[in-house]
């Protein structure tokens, strides 16, 4: 009886091709929405975690505070950088910091210390030029994050103590500024108009997409600072974005925190009562509040985008029950012949369901490819990540707006009385 019944409703819908088609808009539109946003979402949220992976693991990063005075510190981490704390106000981390970090009698779990600054500049090669992120920090940087060379070196000890105007590219400036390829290695390029010599290229590692973390040049940390982008304290102390602290282990991540907070707390007079000029996080910390926060974001669109969901349901009974009132004389029929009521209506909602299950599959198929088309004009930066668990959210959701907006046309169906039906005209 049921497979009699879809063929039956199939007949129905086909009979009327357009009006199926426009009827199921609503929940293409819908479903069309919620697949792609959520593949975005998810997409970016992969980006964000391979740029935070490619710096290495067992991670902690310290965060300089912004000091306003008599407002104390503004800590939490990216809060150090909000707009109200801008005026008048000065970055709490030094190089003394980083230094004092390295002491194992003081931080005996941490195993790499490394000190980070970061602007933008142009880079100027021959005649090429590009704007992208220089990066300023120690040689143990490269064994922090597992850096790979293409060609020639990383910088040395040596090169930092003297403060040497010597440079890695990044993979993506090293394609921009060298297009032709090749060991740029000796070769001068030019950031801000100050000559530097080119010593290394790294090897591609995080998709190699402009502003992913292969879109940089790393120098000495010295250099960064007393060549290019002089910062320092009311103390005359060398200002450091962040410091990227390596754990020993995983599960020292803790202790690292705890013995970090000491020193620094320490070092900056900070009393009992008082708050921390700076804000420490792990690696995981910060993935997770990342994740929360993109994840809240996504979640958000799509239940606005499944706002056309509940209009295409709207627009199914609508349908449904003008259905209803053409077929009356047919149900009549039917019903004189012996058709039971609960026949009628598993008729009517099995049609209502595959309006839905036909507009959620076309959203699907239509969603995935928005997703990797924006993806596309992305230039690399993120993929669309199409999850199983999204495609059959929509199919559910699909099939629960048919069941729910159907019901009420097939009821009216079911509960014809069959001689009236008959007398319709």
């Amino acid at each position: 009886m049921f497979v009699e019944n879809v063929k039956v409703a199939i007949r129905a819908l086909a009979a009327n091709k357009l009006r199926s088609a426009l009827t199921t808009l609503g929940i293409i539109i819908g479903v069309t929405s919620v697949i792609a946003l959520i593949s975005i979402g998810n997409g970016v949220q992969a980006f964000i975690n391979r740029q935070f992976e490619a710096q290495g693991s067992n991670l902690v990063f310290v965060f300089p505070a912004r000091v306003e005075a008599g407002r104390g510190a503004n800590r939490a981490g990216f809060l150090a950088f909000a707009p109200g704390a801008r005026t008048g106000t000065a970055l709490s981390l030094t190089q003394g910091d980083a230094e004092a970090l390295r002491d194992k009698s003081r931080v005996p779990d941490a195993k790499i210390v490394a000190p980070l600054a970061s602007s933008s500049g142009q880079v100027i090669a021959g005649e090429r030029k590009y704007q992208t992120r220089i990066r300023g920090t120690v040689p143990e940087y490269r064994e922090l994050n597992d850096a790979k060379l293409l060609y020639g070196n990383y910088f040395t000890s040596e090169d930092t103590s003297s403060g040497a105007r010597v440079v890695v590219l990044g993979d993506v400036p090293y394609r921009k500024l060298f297009p032709e390829g090749g060991d740029p290695t000796g070769q001068e390029v030019r950031i801000n108009n100050v000559p530097f010599q080119v010593v290394g290229v790294l090897a591609q590692r995080a998709g190699g997409a402009e502003g992913s973390d292969d879109d940089v040049i790393v120098m000495p940390f010295t250099t960064f600072r007393e060549r290019l982008f002089p910062q320092r304290n009311a103390k005359g102390e060398t200002l450091v974005g962040i410091i990227i602290i390596q754990a020993i282990d995983q599960s020292r991540i803790d202790a690292v925190i705890q013995q970090a907070t000491e020193l620094l707390r320490e070092r900056h007079g900070i009393t009992f009562q008082d708050e921390d000029d700076f804000s420490i996080s792990s690696q995981r910390d910060l993935l997770n509040t990342i994740g929360a926060v993109t994840g809240a974001i996504t979640v958000f669109l799509a239940a606005i985008a499944g706002i056309s969901l509940f209009v295409g349901g709207i627009g199914i009974m609508n349908i449904m029950l003008v259905s209803v009132t053409e077929r009356t004389r047919e149900i009549g029929l039917r019903k004189a012949i012996g058709a039971r009521r609960r026949v009628i209506l598993s008729q009517f909602l099995i049609e209502s369901v595959l309006l839905s299950v036909l507009g959620g599959l076309v959203g699907i198929i239509l969603g995935v490819a928005l997703a990797n088309l924006v993806a596309l004009f992305s230039q690399g930066q993120f993929t669309a990540v199409v999850t199983a668990d999204a495609i059959a959210l929509a199919t559910g959701f699909s099939v629960f707006v048919g069941i729910v907006f159907g019901v009420y046309p097939a009821w009216r169906a079911a509960k014809l009385n069959p001689i009236e039906a008959l007398r319709y005209e």
